[in-house]
């Protein structure tokens, strides 16, 4: 299909394909934690999270999307993109029809993240961006099902959604929600790491860390003195924050049957000394006892026997002694749409190529 500017002139962009459907969900608290105080974390302007938004619609346009389903919130991301959507060119190519969904009320918490997932999907989206981080992820996981999720960092830890530019990303997920490229060369399901102690549960989609301070406080991890076990579902060499640790010692790709648990000690009182990026501008010596793989399906009792919990960073549960915590890995977390793999089968397909005369005039022009 070619959409027609205001000149006449054709917009080249893939055929539409009725009912495929794209869901953005833009994280207005994202990047906004103590880490701006006692590290050198950024912070992400809402501001550039629209600028993400208006890319990935443009992508969408392009590759044939239907619909687009966008977050709505307090702090003008939403706002961002309803000001653009009214005062764009005709001929600066197709968007898709653009939905708000609305939040009643907003509440600034993940609760936010989990209810316009859950929206998202009962509108048949098939795939929904995730403008956040770690914890943004996490958010939208326990209501994503079997819908894939697009995660793109824009958080203070970033170590599961990866980096990627939003127009290229927007293209994957078009391709992928047109059915272009099916489910089983474009999407993964992640591991994840579900933590019991006594009736408080909670999951983890990088990593579970076991520290000594015994209130959540302000969530956030930034005493390294304090932390004894990490449990990781992965763990790369590249990543920061915690599962740094455990990438430096022993890497597990994202697609490995295992992960890896670390146990910690204080510098001198351990064996060996990891220098880990575990915040952004913060490499810190961590002490290491020991180092294993952690195989899925089986539970971990923490050694630890009063303390925090925290899940991808931040500190969610206190435990007391008396509660035993267990953490156990698992296969069966979300949906994940791989971009690399889908833009690669796109490729091997030639579906963004065209060999018209029409069209190779006007990229010549």
């Amino acid at each position: 299909m070619q959409d027609s500017g205001r000149n006449g002139q054709a917009i080249p962009g893939l055929p539409v394909v009725p009912g495929s459907v794209i869901g953005i969900v833009a994280n207005p608290m994202s990047g906004r934690d103590i880490r701006r105080l006692v590290a050198q974390a950024s912070v992400f302007p809402n501001a550039e999270k629209t600028n993400m938004a208006l890319r990935l619609i443009a992508a969408a346009g392009a590759t044939g999307v239907d619909r687009v389903l966008m977050s709505t919130d307090a702090m003008g991301a939403a706002a961002g993109v309803l000001r653009a959507r009214d005062r764009r060119a005709a001929d600066t190519g197709r968007w898709p029809r653009l939905d708000f969904v609305e939040l009643d009320p907003i509440t600034g918490t993940a609760e936010d993240t989990r209810t316009l997932v859950r929206a998202m999907r009962e509108r048949g989206a098939d795939v929904i961006g995730l403008l956040g981080g770690d914890g943004t992820v996490r958010a939208a996981s326990v209501a994503s099902g079997d819908v894939a999720l697009l995660p793109l960092s824009t958080g203070t830890n970033n170590a599961f959604p990866e980096m990627w530019e939003a127009t290229v990303a927007g293209t994957a997920a078009g391709l992928f929600a047109t059915g272009r490229i099916p489910a089983d060369e474009a999407t993964r399901r992640a591991k994840v790491l579900h933590v019991v102690a006594g009736a408080a549960t909670e999951v983890a989609l990088v990593d579970v860390c076991v520290s000594t301070v015994t209130h959540i406080g302000s969530k956030a991890l930034w005493q390294p003195a304090t932390l004894r076990e990490v449990y990781c579902a992965f763990a790369e060499p590249h990543a920061v924050g915690l599962s740094s640790i455990a990438g430096l010692l022993h890497p597990s790709a994202r697609t490995d049957p295992q992960g890896v648990l670390v146990r910690l000690a204080p510098p001198g009182a351990a064996d060996r000394t990891v220098f880990a990026p575990i915040a952004p501008g913060v490499v810190a010596p961590i002490g290491v006892r020991d180092v294993q793989v952690l195989p899925a399906g089986l539970p971990h009792a923490v050694a630890l026997d009063r303390g925090t919990v925290a899940v991808d960073g931040e500190r969610e549960i206190e435990f007391a002694p008396g509660t035993p915590v267990t953490v156990t890995l698992a296969l069966d977390g979300p949906v994940v749409l791989d971009v690399r793999a889908v833009l690669a089968a796109a490729a091997r397909r030639r579906l963004l190529v065209s060999e018209t005369h029409e069209l190779t005039e006007e990229v010549r022009r």
